[in-house]
């Protein structure tokens, strides 16, 4: 468990909470900050693989810093705490591509399921917002399902249990440029636009379905 983390929340208790918790959970926090500004620089400087951050914070909110790093390609991945429930900040944070999305309340109870997620390449949004990723960007509808193929749908079935794309290869012995190929089309069939994480948000909320 070396996931490398960087945590940033303008609240100390919060942060050290935090910080405290997922070191004991042995995580390697290689930063912790309490503005956006510095949690941006450390992400550029230490590169990494997860930033947790706080969305409402000085010099740049949580997901200014997420904007930032989508733009320039940084291949750290991105998880908010929030107590925001607005559906403007969902949408903010789909479209910086944002792994995760947690609200404060859950933090401590869902992190780590979080973190399991965002680092196998697979998005992490708390339950309570769901509902409204799946109706408003993600088109939670049965019909859409009986538009995939049996081959799909294995490929969207080991999808939802966070396999990456080499691992599903291996299980159904076919080549990762098949299983990309087969993501693709769905990609396509289900309308999910061309955000790299709308497939997995996608096949993790409807698991039920398959």
């Amino acid at each position: 468990m070396n996931t490398s983390i960087v945590i940033a929340d303008d609240h100390a208790l919060i942060l050290r909470g935090l910080t405290d918790f997922l070191t004991e959970q042995g995580y390697n926090i290689i930063g912790s900050t309490d503005d956006g500004h510095s949690a941006y620089n450390m992400i550029v400087k230490l590169k990494p693989e997860i930033a947790i951050l706080d969305i409402n914070m000085p010099c740049m909110t949580g997901l200014d810093v997420a904007e930032a790093c989508n733009k320039n390609k940084l291949p750290t991945k991105i998880i908010l705490l929030t107590l925001e429930k607005d559906e403007k900040y969902f949408d903010k944070a789909i479209e910086y591509n944002v792994y995760g999305y947690i609200l404060k309340e859950f933090a401590i109870d869902q992190i780590e399921t979080c973190i399991e997620h965002v680092v196998k390449g697979s998005p992490y949004f708390s339950e309570d917002i769901s509902p409204y990723l799946v109706k408003t960007h993600l088109g939670n509808r049965p019909d859409t399902i009986e538009l995939l193929t049996k081959s799909e749908l294995k490929i969207v079935k080991l999808i939802s249990k966070n396999k990456t794309s080499q691992e599903i290869a291996e299980e159904l012995s076919i080549s990762v440029r098949t299983v990309d190929k087969h993501r693709s089309n769905v990609v396509q069939k289900l309308e999910l636009g061309n955000r790299p994480t709308s497939l997995s948000i996608w096949a993790n909320l409807n698991k039920s379905y398959f």
